[in-house]
Formats: C-alpha cells, structure tokens, sequence
C-alpha cells in the first residue's frame, strides 16, 4: 500500500467597501493548473457592518464556484480516460 501525500495551495483575496464584498478564489493544482473564481456579498443598509461576515459569504461563494469547476474537471478527465459520458455529482 502507497501513501501519497499532495497538497493544494489556495489564495483568498477581498475587496470591501461598506456595502460589497467582492472575493477572488485561487487554486493552484499539482499539474500546474490554476482555478480561479468570483463570489460576492452585499450587505443591506439597515444591517450592521461587519466585514467578516461578508468575507465569509464571498468567500464561501468563490469557494463553491471552485468546487463545481474542479468537478467538471474530473469529470471530462474521466470522461477522456474512459472514453464514455461520466454523470456529474449534483451539489
């Protein structure tokens, strides 16, 4: 039995102004491929303003972007290795 270890490294950006924030997610592969998405947040103006909070959700929402591209990346990596149509995992 092998054991691999392999390790992603992924980056966060923000930008924030008192109303929006706006996220960038990047993840580098080991085959040198870069996924990169875009969440965003708006906080409404009766709410109090708490800048974590909107990172979060951005963040969470580039997140998930990154999530659905790197699935329909395995998938077509399947899909080319196999030579048949795989059904995506729903999220």
């Amino acid at each position: 039995m092998m054991n691999t270890v392999v390790g992603w490294h992924v980056e966060l950006e923000f930008h924030e102004d008192d109303q929006h924030t706006r996220a960038v997610a990047l993840v580098r592969l080991p085959d040198g491929t870069e996924v990169r998405a875009h969440g965003a947040a708006s906080r409404h103006r009766i709410d109090s303003n708490q800048p974590r909070v909107g990172e979060e959700i951005a963040g969470a929402r580039a997140l998930n972007e990154i999530a659905m591209q790197l699935l329909t990346k395995a998938h077509g990596e399947i899909d080319s290795v196999s030579g048949r149509t795989s059904h995506p995992i729903n999220v």
